[in-house]
């Protein structure tokens, strides 16, 4: 069974940076869509950005300059990262890698960004 692995989260001051990579650990086919969303305590799960098979992108406001979302293909992969600079406090949550198909959602299984004041 195809799963989705992700890496880069952790701990930062507000002003840092980090970034984000998921990677399915087989092939997926026909890929629509690779998202980022996020949950933070308390909260519902946000879609925090969105890249389409074409390349458009899409960004919850409240990261719209600050984050970066980005796809790298290669033969039978594909990687989807997220650059995201000058994080803030509400940026902490748990963040998590979404792959959609035609059939089927993946997702992993999160990683914890926790932005320091």
């Amino acid at each position: 069974q195809v799963q989705l692995a992700e890496s880069g989260g952790g701990l930062v001051q507000a002003g840092g940076s980090l970034r984000l990579s998921c990677a399915p650990t087989g092939v997926i086919f026909s890929i629509n869509t690779m998202n980022w969303y996020r949950q933070a305590p308390g909260k519902q799960r946000e879609l925090v950005a969105g890249i389409s098979r074409g390349g458009t992108t899409n960004y919850v406001e409240s990261v719209e300059g600050r984050f970066t979302i980005s796809r790298v293909n290669a033969k039978n992969t594909v990687t989807v990262y997220l650059q995201m600079n000058s994080l803030k406090p509400e940026d902490t949550a748990i963040y998590y890698c979404n792959v959609k198909t035609a059939r089927f959602d993946y997702w992993g299984q999160g990683t914890q960004v926790t932005v320091s004041s």
